[in-house]
């Protein structure tokens, strides 16, 4: 039976800035205004984690105790900073050193309005942020520390829609941080955008990508219980509209029994080893009689993470896209751009699809079940999902790429559209879009940036979340949007080139 992956409850710790020198009376007013603000934001910001208030942070002492705590606790994604009053910043260069978290800085204040006629000393001694945040600024600038800041007060819903963004990236690391990823066999045989150093991934991102033989995945399909393949036969049957032939009175019923143990075993590989994500190859299937599709797309729609012929970085980057996009409309996949429709100059259309693994989150309606020839692989014909995706605005495919010296994200602003002609014939599922700012602009950026024919689609999360994530992992991100011109890309990847080469060496 199908068993999403869990969404973990993570936090963001909502810190305050401080001094002693305003009083008791005044600090217990700070402490009553950003404990009100904090909890604002967790009940209004639509956030993927919960906002955890802590006490006021008033010296040095304190607010190193705190960032370390903020570090040493597994369920915290990033911390909150906001400078209520007049915080001298020097009190904060200990923590702001230690810190290894995400960290967005809100430059808000406790009232949007200003009570003009009532304002005095006493209400400008309090409410310091407008000058607090900009010294705070200051020191984050000066350490170089990475930081997002968000400037607005939380009533607005622009300002709430940015800290949501933030904090769905800000799961995004997390979630990388813990990663696992399972690679049944290597990479595709001489292609070169699969191939990856996993010792700098581990280092830069924090997973952990290994092999596993597939015999060991074989065996474990071949061992699956009877009553298990019935249970996700009945499953199948639920959930989708089943070609009569696999049926269980269908002549081809076997084929989905197997295609179900492979998900069986798929399964219980993934859950004994608290794998997260993983790759397959169909020039390495071993004992497997069929290529792993149904299996495969039945499981990303449960939230693990997929790259296919080896592609361990794609699987990496599904796994954290829909994490980010855990609770969110829309859907997230793993996508290969296949060909294209360019008989409408200035309305040219990508048709995207792969072998058989599509997942189903994105799909229009309700999927069919169908069995098909796969003219690749040299194995028995495999069960697959059978849909096109549902139309999008706002949608983004993203990809990673090994550099040498480091990894690039490429990111195309698209949207999802319906086929111009239904596809009958087409075997498998697939997605059609139109890229921004057009056709040529986007594939001409695309190859010029290096990046792969592998992405992750999706309609759940977009560019800010991307942006947000990029700068918390430190990783160079190309983004292709409306804006977008050749010469302005050229200038933009040489310019980056350099920045992220001298960064590293810093």
């Amino acid at each position: 039976m199908s068993s999403p992956l869990p969404v973990r409850p993570l936090t963001v710790w909502f810190l305050t800035g401080s001094q002693e020198l305003y009083g008791e009376e005044t600090l217990a007013q700070v402490a009553d205004q950003s404990r009100a603000v904090a909890e604002q934001l967790d009940a209004e910001g639509d956030l993927s984690a919960s906002v955890v208030w802590k006490p006021v942070l008033k010296d040095s002492a304190s607010v190193h105790a705190m960032i370390l705590a903020a570090n040493a606790d597994p369920d915290c994604a990033g911390v909150v900073t906001w400078m209520h009053t007049f915080s001298p910043a020097k009190m904060w260069i200990a923590g702001m050193d230690a810190l290894r978290k995400p960290m967005l800085h809100l430059h808000t204040q406790a009232g949007a309005q200003l009570p003009w006629s009532s304002i005095d000393m006493d209400f400008m001694n309090l409410n310091q942020a407008a000058h607090g945040d900009r010294e705070f600024g200051y020191i984050g600038a000066r350490l170089g520390v990475s930081r997002t800041v968000v400037s607005g007060h939380v009533s607005n819903p622009a300002v709430r829609e940015r800290v949501a963004a933030w904090t769905r990236a800000a799961r995004g690391a997390h979630e990388l941080r813990t990663m696992r990823l399972a690679r049944f066999g290597d990479n595709m045989r001489e292609v070169a955008v699969t191939e990856g150093d996993k010792v700098e991934a581990q280092l830069r991102f924090g997973v952990s990508v290994n092999t596993y033989g597939v015999t060991e995945l074989a065996d474990l399909v071949d061992s699956a219980p009877a009553d298990a393949v019935d249970d996700i036969v009945t499953d199948y049957v639920d959930h989708y509209d089943v070609a009569a032939e696999l049926l269980p009175s269908g002549e081809r019923h076997e084929s989905l029994r197997y295609g179900a143990a492979i998900e069986w075993g798929l399964r219980t590989f993934l859950e004994d080893g608290g794998f997260t994500a993983f790759t397959s190859n169909f020039e390495d299937l071993g004992g497997l009689r069929q290529l792993p599709g149904l299996a495969v797309q039945r499981l990303m729609a449960d939230g693990y993470g997929f790259g296919g012929e080896g592609d361990w970085k794609t699987s990496v980057m599904l796994r954290t896209t829909k994490a980010m996009a855990a609770g969110r409309p829309g859907g997230t996949s793993f996508m290969e751009d296949y060909t294209y429709d360019l008989s409408t100059p200035g309305a040219e259309k990508i048709l995207g699809a792969h072998m058989l693994e599509v997942c189903p989150s994105i799909a229009a309606g309700r999927p069919t079940l169908e069995i098909h020839p796969l003219g690749i692989g040299g194995r028995e014909d495999p069960v697959r999902l059978r849909f096109t995706a549902a139309p999008a605005t706002d949608a983004v495919v993203v990809g990673i790429s090994d550099m040498g010296d480091r990894f690039r994200l490429t990111l195309n602003e698209i949207d999802v559209v319906e086929p111009s002609e239904p596809l009958p014939n087409l075997p498998v599922a697939c997605a059609v879009w139109e890229p921004k700012p057009d056709f040529a602009t986007s594939t001409e950026s695309w190859i010029l940036a290096g990046g792969p024919h592998h992405t992750v689609l999706s309609t759940a999360v977009g560019t800010a979340e991307f942006r947000e994530l990029a700068e918390m992992l430190r990783t160079e991100l190309v983004v292709i949007d409306g804006g977008t011109t050749i010469p302005g890309m050229r200038d933009s990847l040489r310019w980056s080139s350099a920045y992220h080469r001298l960064a590293a060496r810093l």
